[in-house]
């Protein structure tokens, strides 16, 4: 009879594919997990992995981890909605992004209004975001870049031009505007790939049949603008985070094409449990004027 102990370790060994990693991550023995995975496989007729070099998940395997990342989902936010109703408090709120830097204005403003509220924010890349949500990890998420999933709902927040940041003195600074093809050539600093900045950058260039020359890779996107100031190259960066910024240098200039643009999205679990501090929190997001960086006012 499979427990939740053995659908736990299953789901890790499934993002994993791999037996020692899943095992020194659960803190178990590697031939215990391995038993524990052969007797669910036993238990449900059939493999749920390749094992033909690889460990691989296969067909029925990724069939069987949808069903069980809803359920521990489920049992996860039932206890949680337990939680709140015997605490007659309102909870926790856990939020997902890959930058946390647009978000700064609803987030001091939640936390003002809220401030016995946890927030738990955790940073993630958009390709993970779907299987967190539906397993009901986070509550909310927030992507710079489309996220192709059943189940979730989503509203977007901002639709925003990406324009080439350069240094002072730079040779591009005087204009106010400029082709991919101008950009070829140019050192760029940008973010690690999975970002959406570098995944954005990459699709221009790959549209022209070019590749950009990157001299410098960040984990950390809000050290981007700071090095291109540095004179280490130049880069995209979001016109929001231009305006928002207590102090801007260097130049900002406009990309001529259409396809240089970010749109912020919120996502959730469509037929998901939202506790009270998670529908607070997508109300505050929602409910942002982002030209304003104030609260939407209210009509009527």
């Amino acid at each position: 009879m499979m427990d939740l102990n053995t659908l736990r370790q299953f789901v890790v060994v499934a993002r994993l594919e791999h037996l020692s990693r899943a095992a020194e991550e659960l803190r178990v023995a590697q031939p215990s997990l391995s038993r524990t995975i052969a007797r669910l496989e036993g238990e449900l007729g059939a493999p749920l992995f390749d094992r033909s070099g690889r460990l691989r998940l296969n067909d029925a395997g990724r069939l069987f981890l949808g069903y069980v990342e809803r359920s521990l989902g489920e049992l996860d936010a039932g206890r949680r909605a337990v939680a709140e109703a015997v605490s007659e408090g309102v909870g926790t709120v856990r939020l997902a992004s890959e930058t946390f830097l647009t978000l700064t204005g609803p987030l001091a403003a939640y936390k003002r209004a809220h401030p016995d509220i946890e927030i738990e924010l955790r940073w993630m890349p958009a390709e993970d975001m779907a299987r967190h949500l539906r397993a009901q990890e986070v509550d909310l998420c927030v992507a710079s870049q489309p996220i192709s999933a059943e189940g979730l709902a989503a509203v977007q927040l901002l639709d925003d031009a990406v324009g080439v940041a350069t240094p002072l003195g730079h040779p591009l600074a005087d204009r106010t505007s400029v082709s991919i093809d101008e950009l070829a050539g140019q050192p760029f600093v940008s973010a690690r790939k999975g970002h959406w900045q570098r995944r954005l950058l990459d699709r221009l260039f790959a549209a022209r049949d070019l590749t950009p020359k990157i001299v410098c890779e960040v984990d950390e996107p809000s050290a981007i603008a700071d090095l291109i100031s540095a004179g280490l190259g130049i880069g995209l960066v979001p016109a929001f985070a231009r305006r928002s910024s207590t102090r801007p240098s260097g130049a900002w200039i406009a990309v001529d094409s259409p396809d240089c643009r970010r749109a912020v999205t919120l996502y959730w679990g469509a037929d998901s449990h939202l506790s009270t501090a998670a529908r607070l929190m997508r109300a505050t997001i929602t409910g942002w004027n982002w030209a304003t960086g104030q609260p939407q006012e209210k009509r009527g």
